[in-house]
């Protein structure tokens, strides 16, 4: 097998799985432990947004991951994903730009990773191997 030979929509599935599936998680997490849609809540009141967009994240880290994971709108899904870490990026992590954690690595790379791969499947799409490819 040669490298020329390897498939780009294979490619996207590991993204997409990769984002969605990981997020997902995420989603899981605030489904478990419902109290932390209290604290998201309370952050956006900070902001003078109302608390009741908090059920926003179940939106953005249940139904868009899935939507990702299965290739179903896979763009919009990215999308979703997207904005809901900008607002995690402004809500809770603006103070850590600048900042390196314990080990060396960027404060906010893991959001900044959720970030960047959501807004690759915007613009790549779900690939062939997906419910409805885009």
């Amino acid at each position: 097998m040669s490298l020329n030979s390897l498939d780009s929509d294979t490619g996207k599935l590991v993204l997409r799985l990769s984002v969605g599936g990981l997020m997902l998680f995420h989603g899981i997490a605030k489904i478990m432990h419902p109290g932390s849609l209290e604290f998201i809540g309370g952050m956006l009141a900070g902001f003078g947004l109302p608390a009741i967009l908090a059920y926003g994240v179940y939106i953005g880290e249940v139904v868009a991951p899935l939507m990702v994971v299965v290739g179903y709108k896979a763009r919009i899904g990215g999308l979703i994903i997207a904005v809901n870490m900008l607002f995690a990026l402004v809500l809770a992590h603006t103070g850590d730009f600048f900042s390196l954690s314990e080990h060396g690595g960027w404060m906010v790379e893991l959001q900044m990773f959720y970030l960047l791969s959501a807004i690759a499947v915007v613009f790549l799409g779900s690939g062939r191997q997906a419910i409805k490819p885009d």
